[in-house]
């Protein structure tokens, strides 16, 4: 059965490209070699693959390698990194992938792109087959329709690789997720494989940084371009530099930075990095609603984006121009106090201003838009006053990130069957409050229940994803420190004519 498997593998290589015809032989043998095997028996007629056989030929082959002790437990964690070098076997170098991207971005940016993204998903970096579990759908609202995503394609570590991340021995190699010495790296119980991983470098405002795609995929080609050097999150000056610089270069994507706070920032503030993509979110789409201008910035359109976070939107032919304008909002931003507005710039010296920016190129002008952001915290609000609030964290309890803050939620996998729980449950008739797992939904139940003159199965599903939907919207409203009322529009106001 093995030997079967690694000449399906090898016939996987050599269809999706990942491994020259010339090289069979070469790939079988070092699979053979992998699993402790001498001799290839004769192949009685050649082996017919296609992208799809991928999950089931790693599976058996898994399976077979646990049967033998090549892998010390049967569970996601240790089939993923003994299968990670088993794709390793398929690849080619780093410049190899680097050579074939630069000759095709001569062509064209897109091209590249598309040779680079196929290639990861191909390798089994991109785990295609667990994306494509993941639920998603659209949640229209005011603010244009709002992508929510349950994240079931993230393995959970089972106990025993937990209890062997303890105990295993800390590691400072590599420093982090993002370090560029993961490429390659065969990975350990509390550190991912990336032997199938190949980074693309990009020159960034003259200092080599890399670019590379997200291995969870949240929206179409989710990239990361990552500084060459293991340096904390920074929003600046050069930030904005560096956002237009990458979109110069690939002017088909979006990129943007998380802020540079705890509470307001993403999940890795230690390595100075970007997300981008090929993609177009609902903030993106959404209108300006009311325009301002700065003297001596008449050439710089500005405005607030009808949104629930606060967004100032510039946008121009000049990015240099746009970039000055963006610094003196961050600058004046950063020291800004309005008390009736409860925005501190700091309190006991602790800074809580800062920004989330996004450049994009829409036709013949660049778009910067700046998200203002602030962490404070109160007895009330301990994770945070501009953060999902304790009503909503039934749904969506985690920090409000640059994906987010866009516009695309992304939930726990929890969630999945909590809702089916949940939807049988209210059919049957049952207390939701007398639910250990449900009761933290009763509130949130009942409330919506009265919007509507029947609940039943034929419109249940499509009730708890609208509902769903709206309880996003209601985390980026907590999350924008202006709110949505007249008062807080007007305090809105008063920053952007006070800059």
């Amino acid at each position: 059965m093995i030997q079967e498997e690694i000449r399906k593998l090898t016939a996987y290589g050599v269809l999706t490209g990942l491994t020259p015809e010339e090289d069979r032989i070469y790939t079988i043998n070092r699979l053979l070699e992998l699993f402790e095997l001498e001799e290839l028996t004769d192949e009685e007629e050649p082996v017919q693959v296609c992208l799809e056989d991928l999950e089931g030929i790693l599976r058996r082959m898994l399976d077979y390698a646990f049967e033998v002790g090549l892998i010390k437990e049967n569970s996601v964690v240790y089939r993923d990194l003994f299968d990670t070098k088993m794709m390793s076997v398929l690849l080619p170098r780093p410049s190899e992938v680097i050579r074939r991207f630069w000759k095709l971005y001569q062509e064209s940016p897109q091209k590249a792109t598309d040779f680079y993204y196929k290639f990861s998903c191909d390798s089994d970096y991109i785990r295609r087959y667990r994306i494509c579990k993941d639920m998603k759908w659209k949640a229209p609202t005011e603010y244009g329709d709002l992508d929510i995503t349950i994240n079931l394609s993230k393995p959970e570590k089972d106990p025993k690789a937990i209890a062997a991340a303890k105990t295993a021995k800390q590691s400072g190699y590599p420093k982090c997720l993002l370090c560029r010495e993961n490429e390659g790296y065969a990975g350990r119980v509390n550190h991912p494989a990336r032997q199938n991983h190949r980074i693309i470098p990009v020159t960034i405002q003259g200092d080599t940084w890399g670019f590379q795609y997200s291995p969870y995929v949240y929206y179409n080609e989710h990239c990361i371009v990552f500084n060459g050097q293991h340096v904390p999150m920074k929003i600046e000056h050069n930030t904005f530099c560096k956002l237009f610089d990458f979109v110069k270069q690939f002017p088909h994507y979006f990129v943007g930075s998380n802020a540079d706070l705890p509470i307001v920032g993403g999940s890795i503030l230690s390595h100075d990095h970007f997300q981008g993509g090929h993609y177009e979110f609902a903030m993106a789409k959404a209108p300006v609603e009311r325009s301002f201008q700065v003297k001596g910035f008449e050439d710089v359109e500005m405005g607030i984006v009808k949104w629930p976070m606060s967004v100032i939107r510039l946008r121009g032919v000049d990015t240099d121009r746009i970039i000055a304008l963006a610094d003196l909002i961050l600058d004046k931003w950063r020291g800004y106090t309005d008390e009736a507005a409860f925005i501190f710039a700091e309190t006991d010296g602790e800074p809580h201003n800062t920004i989330t920016p996004i450049a994009r190129k829409r036709e013949d002008r660049y778009e910067l838009d700046l998200v203002l952001r602030n962490n404070i915290t109160t007895e009330e609000h301990p994770l945070g006053v501009y953060h999902p609030h304790a009503n909503l964290h039934h749904i969506k309890k985690e920090n409000i990130g640059l994906i987010e803050v866009m516009g695309l939620a992304v939930l726990p996998a929890r969630l999945k069957g909590e809702m089916e729980r949940l939807k049988e449950a209210f059919l049957s008739g049952q207390d939701l409050r007398s639910h250990e797992e449900l009761a933290k939904h009763a509130d949130w139940v009942e409330e919506f229940r009265k919007k509507y003159d029947k609940i039943d199965r034929t419109n249940i599903d499509e009730i708890v994803e609208k509902e769903i939907g709206l309880v996003f919207m209601q985390v980026l409203a907590d999350a924008g420190v202006y709110k949505r009322t007249p008062e807080g529009q007007e305090a809105f106001d008063r920053f952007i004519q006070s800059t």
